[in-house]
């Protein structure tokens, strides 16, 4: 299936796009690990089945060293050894705070004590808002059915210029 539209051609579109990417360069540049913000990425991308999305986040994650290995086992991380307490407690975080409308709770009090028991109040915030960004990201994509397969690391930066 080709794309419904696209959203690097449309005026207002590509508007948008750079006030987004503008967000998330605020997210980027924060104490939160590059390493964390991708498999969070990674990990929401795979639940709301983002092609695009997943194609971007496994390519940069790959570009800034992170292991194969564990980019493979993103997807069952609760049955790996290969990821930190911290970045467990994240991608839970991911998880609870994509999976909104499957539990009354949202994101649990056992997850947000893991959370704050490994990260700082900035990293906190850069965490959060990284889940919501990611989540409006797989949308955006889903909607318009943006496939992946074509990225090449390094691209959102260069079209922040």
């Amino acid at each position: 299936m080709d794309a419904r539209f696209n959203l690097f051609e449309n005026e207002l579109a590509a508007k948008f796009a750079k006030r987004f990417a503008n967000a998330g360069l605020v997210i980027h540049q924060s104490p939160l690990p590059r390493t964390t913000q991708e498999l969070v990425s990674l990990r929401a991308s795979q639940i709301n089945g983002c092609g695009w999305c997943i194609d971007m986040h496994t390519k940069e994650a790959t570009a800034a060293g992170e292991d194969a290995a564990r980019l493979h086992l993103v997807a069952a991380w609760r049955e790996s050894t290969v990821f930190t307490e911290a970045e467990q407690a994240a991608l839970a975080l991911a998880e609870e705070g994509t999976r909104l409308a499957d539990a009354h709770e949202g994101v649990s009090d056992r997850t947000w004590a893991l959370v704050r028991k490994h990260y700082d109040d900035d990293q906190i915030a850069a965490l959060v808002a990284l889940v919501a960004l990611i989540n409006a990201a797989n949308r955006l994509a889903v909607i318009v059915h943006q496939k992946g397969g074509s990225y090449e690391a390094g691209m959102f930066a260069a079209a922040l210029g």
